[in-house]
């Protein structure tokens, strides 16, 4: 069997961590497999689509490194690949359909259907059409038509229909076609729905593998059908865990407590590789210890064997955790790139920045970052004109040996020939000979009077930032 797989969103808003959950699962399978994987735009929602959505999501798809074979900005022997540009080709099978009887004109106001369900709701059954229009006569239809009135194509669903297909997933499972009722497959706009465009597009684009989310196993019955109507050989299914936030319910995009578009990770400095990393175990167990995977790693063990029918937690604390073993083991000169432009928005580097200072910056804090974004909030301390102390500085600074202390680092540290970690290190030796103190209560007062915390990073290293001017300075203002 040729392997080829797609991912096919809808450009109706930003790339959902779900999304992305989706098409990294069909990315992995095909590379395993050395097939295609293609990009595909479900652009039929025109009133949902949002202006540049499509170019949020391929540019979220190459900062992944999720890049398609297949699909817009690459092309491909079977495009089109947005629905929009197919439209000719939609037309030519619904006309198939309606000549061989398989489909008809439906002109069914949306007062009438709406009063139809609400029928079959009160009754205690499943909205669904009842086939009002299924068997008008050439005449009535004529008389619709020289009315004017607007039609929709719809599907005709045979009846006492077993409908049966294996998911790779989930095993066999069956639909009964009685509770579908005629389908709509082309809207009066002349825009064929999704179940209809989806099928054909991946009947005509050879898909041998149709990867998507738990929510779409409802689409599935309808798109047999129209398999079926084809003659087109199906292809495997596979239907992915629903993804679960915290508090174990489905996840919403209106759930605020989850960061969910994968841009906003972008932003906050998230590396793509923890990204891919975290999603890959999100319904998808490797069958050991192992947490940490390169993406070649992802590829060779993939298999849709161990993907789990339940629902997959996400776990903010665990991706923010992935993110930052990712970042600690990143090359330092990546970590800089992506923390200048934080730095920058925060006011603290001016365009003519000495990039050699930001990388010690920038590798004092490297180790212990979650985000890059971080690093704002680290570097504060650097650019600040005074230092605010808390209830817990001022206790560390009421001490009865601080001004011995700060009095004698402070005059180290004006003659120091080089103000640099080395020779701070060998100044507060120096101190601790001269005033008899050592441990906290030679580290800790220097520390909080140069940068008003109790605990910080190297403070060697952190003093040699800050720079000899603002040491001494904040220092003198405790010493008189």
């Amino acid at each position: 069997m040729t392997v080829r797989l797609r991912y096919a969103p809808s450009p109706t808003g930003h790339l959902h961590i779900g999304g992305a959950r989706t098409a990294l699962f069909n990315y992995l399978y095909a590379k395993k497999h050395g097939g295609t994987y293609i990009l595909r735009i479900e652009d039929t929602d025109q009133n949902r689509n949002k202006e540049n959505a499509e170019v949020g999501f391929m540019n979220g798809f190459e900062w992944l490194g999720l890049l398609w074979d297949e699909g817009p900005r690459v092309g491909g022997e079977y495009g089109p690949y947005s629905c929009m540009e197919r439209l000719d080709i939609y037309r030519e099978y619904t006309d198939k359909l309606l000549a061989e009887g398989k489909a008809y004109p439906c002109y069914c106001s949306e007062e009438e259907l709406e009063a139809e369900r609400e029928e079959l709701s009160a009754k205690g059954e499943l909205p669904r059409y009842l086939g009002k229009c299924r068997h008008l006569t050439t005449e009535q239809k004529a008389a619709h038509e020289a009315a004017g009135h607007k039609f929709t194509i719809r599907f005709r669903v045979p009846d006492d229909h077993v409908l049966k297909f294996h998911d790779m997933i989930r095993g066999e499972i069956e639909f009964e076609s009685n509770g579908i009722g005629d389908f709509v497959i082309v809207k009066s706009d002349g825009i064929p729905t999704y179940n209809f465009a989806v099928t054909i597009d991946d009947a005509l684009m050879k898909i041998s593998h149709v990867v998507r989310g738990e929510e779409h196993l409802s689409n599935t019955p309808r798109q047999l059908l129209i398999y079926e109507a084809f003659g087109w050989t199906l292809p495997e299914f596979a239907h992915l865990p629903l993804i679960l936030n915290e508090t174990g319910k489905k996840l919403s995009k209106r759930d605020e407590s989850i960061v969910q578009f994968i841009e906003q990770y972008e932003e906050m400095g998230y590396l793509p590789e923890a990204i891919n990393n975290f999603l890959a175990l999100l319904g998808w167990s490797p069958g050991g210890e192992q947490e940490m995977f390169t993406m070649d790693e992802l590829i060779e063990q993939f298999s849709f064997e161990r993907v789990q029918k339940s629902g997959a937690t996400f776990d903010s604390g665990k991706l923010a955790w992935m993110n930052g073993q990712y970042i600690k083991s990143a090359d330092l000169d990546r970590i800089v790139d992506l923390a200048i432009p934080f730095l920058q928005k925060a006011g603290f580097l001016a365009d003519d920045f000495d990039r050699a200072w930001v990388t010690q910056l920038v590798a004092l804090f490297k180790d212990g970052l979650t985000s890059v974004s971080e690093m704002a909030e680290h570097a504060a301390l650097f650019f600040e004109t005074e230092v605010a102390y808390d209830e817990e500085a001022k206790a560390v600074l009421s001490e009865e040996s601080v001004p011995t202390v700060l009095a004698a680092f402070r005059d180290k540290a004006q003659n120091v020939e080089t103000f640099n970690a080395e020779s701070i290190q060998a100044a507060l030796k120096e101190v601790q000979k001269e005033t008899g103190f050592k441990g906290k209560q030679l580290f800790m007062p220097v520390r909080v009077a140069a940068t008003g915390h109790v605990h910080g990073r190297d403070l060697n290293m952190t003093l040699a930032l800050l720079g000899r001017e603002k040491v001494v300075n904040r220092l003198t203002q405790l010493v008189q």
